[in-house]
């Protein structure tokens, strides 16, 4: 071997690994991300829920006008607005949720359709 060939056969082991390096450090981002998301999506459903709660509560003709209701009402729905802010995080599992949901009922569907036919 030339000293040429040995240099490049190190810089290409040196660059195979890097590359490597760089796809498990990329991969690992990505589900990190995506459980972040899945998370926010919780969050974020558990709060317009606690919302819809208070607010079910707050119209009950015995405590109607309460005020404490009413800024605890005031401060779930602000708080949910300002959740609204990451939709661009959360979103990102809705549409895999959605894909995984329809390919599950579309299977359903032909699963249904070939029960009928026997």
């Amino acid at each position: 071997m030339t000293k040429l060939e040995i240099i490049l056969s190190i810089v290409l082991f040196i660059s195979v690994l890097l590359n490597g390096g760089l796809v498990f450090y990329a991969r690992t981002a990505i589900v990190q991300l995506l459980s972040i998301s899945d998370e926010l999506n919780d969050l974020s459903e558990m709060t317009n829920s606690l919302a819809l709660h208070l607010q079910s509560v707050y119209e009950l003709e015995s405590f109607y006008g309460d005020e404490i209701l009413q800024n605890l009402l005031e401060h779930a729905v602000s708080f949910n607005e300002q959740l609204d802010t990451f939709e661009y995080i959360y979103s990102l599992t809705q549409e895999e949720n959605k894909e995984i949901d329809t390919e599950f009922n579309d299977d359903e569907t032909e699963t249904e359709t070939e029960t009928e036919k026997t």
